[in-house]
């Protein structure tokens, strides 16, 4: 592929600046910093010195970032703040801890772990309002559970503002915790339990949404999707609506999904394409109104997905606009995709052929969707109110900005 003439003259540019850089003792800072494909765009240290961040959302001006030891911790006027705008008392056992938050206006909602009065655990979810310094008023929305574990809680959490006006809803994923039920796709397995589920609910008072797939059944009202074994990442398409997820597997087969209602994700049965697996549909469990639909990706080695994102503006470039960027745990690598022209799947052509299986079976295949490296622990991804694209490290205890040079 040719280079246009400005294109060369940038990376020309590029490449002596960072000559420059290196020859004035600047070359291990550089090397420390992760790396992006597009030489057109850099990467950059937002806030630093966060103890295990997990989540974040913007609020009005400000970043509100969870740690998961309890701490929502607010980024103002550009500075990571040293006290906490709220202090919530969490169970940090394993993947338990502070998980999961979202905005909508001035409310705000927490996905957390808590030792309730009977001294049993449960992962809730409350709403709070922002008044501007501090989170108060707290309501609780969602009482899920939390046992066994102490894995597998999944914990994020989506606003969405659906065109016709019938919303907003509020989306909230929790993984399986290790239980084996009909939820799970065992037959004859425990009744509907809150486990490996995505709800969809009111906001205002944790009601199932009246247009769920399974609204005319009081076990599963507030059910949206099942079949899930653990998610880290939820996102909205903005073009057409449509709910997708990420999806950890065990041994093999992270998965990308589109999450139309009532999607069962095919988890203890089923994870990957359900071809490889030998299996077919009449392995899971079907309620009325459910159906089963192969992730539109999976990764063979799981890389631990983790937060997934539609950018939401032409900020970092036309061509970046309404795609897909998806972050990993294990590695962190940041991957981009786009979405193929009935934005029901992937445009995996432009990868070559190995990827027509739609599975990322090795180095090779894997190389090719890397959009950046060297981001630590990715645990989510946003799209901010100036147009860029923000990364949170888990292990680096960093925000990133991705903007143009």
């Amino acid at each position: 592929m040719e280079l246009s003439e400005s294109r060369s003259v940038r990376i020309i540019t590029l490449i002596l600046i960072f000559v420059a850089l290196a020859n004035n003792g600047f070359y291990q800072d550089l090397s420390a910093q992760p790396l992006i494909k597009d030489l057109g765009l850099k990467a950059e240290i937002v806030a630093d010195n966060l103890s295990s961040p997990t989540s974040m959302a913007f609020v009005g001006s400000n970043i509100l970032v969870l740690e998961k030891n309890g701490s929502v911790r607010p980024i103002s006027n550009g500075m990571l703040q040293d006290e906490p705008v709220l202090r919530v008392n969490v169970q940090t056992d394993s993947e338990r801890g502070l998980l999961g938050i979202t905005t909508m206006n001035n409310d705000v909602f927490l996905y957390f772990t808590e030792s309730v009065a009977d001294g049993s655990l449960k992962n809730r979810v409350y709403r709070y309002e922002w008044n501007g310094k501090n989170l108060i008023e707290q309501a609780l929305i969602l009482d899920l559970p939390a046992l066994p574990g102490p894995n597998h809680d999944g914990g994020k959490l989506l606003i969405d503002q659906p065109k016709d006006k019938s919303g907003p809803n509020l989306y909230a994923v929790i993984g399986d915790l290790n239980h084996n039920g009909v939820l799970q796709n065992i037959k004859g397995g425990g009744e509907p339990d809150d486990t490996g589920v995505i709800f969809r609910v009111n906001p205002q008072d944790g009601s199932a949404a009246k247009d769920n797939p399974f609204v005319n059944e009081d076990s599963i009202s507030r059910y949206f999707a099942y079949g899930i074994r653990n998610s880290f990442g939820m996102a909205i398409d903005p073009v057409t609506g449509i709910l997708w997820n990420t999806e950890n597997g065990a041994s093999q087969y992270d998965e990308i999904n589109i999450v139309k209602p009532g999607f069962n994700s095919g988890w203890q049965s089923v994870m990957g394409p359900i071809s490889l697996e030998g299996k077919g549909e009449d392995d899971l469990h079907i309620f009325p109104g459910s159906h089963y639909s192969d992730p539109v990706l999976s990764w063979n080695d799981p890389p631990a997905l983790t937060a997934i994102e539609f950018l939401n503006s032409s900020e970092l470039g036309d061509n970046y606009a309404n795609n897909i960027f998806v972050g990993d745990f294990n590695a962190g690598n940041l991957y981009y995709f786009v979405p193929n022209e009935q934005r029901d799947g992937l445009k995996l052509e432009d990868f070559g052929p190995g990827l027509s299986d739609k599975v990322v079976d090795n180095a090779e295949e894997l190389s090719e969707i890397i959009f950046g490296s060297g981001f630590g622990s990715i645990t989510d991804i946003k799209s901010g109110p100036d147009g860029y694209l923000y990364i949170l490290s888990y292990s680096d205890g960093r925000i990133y900005r991705i903007s143009p040079f």
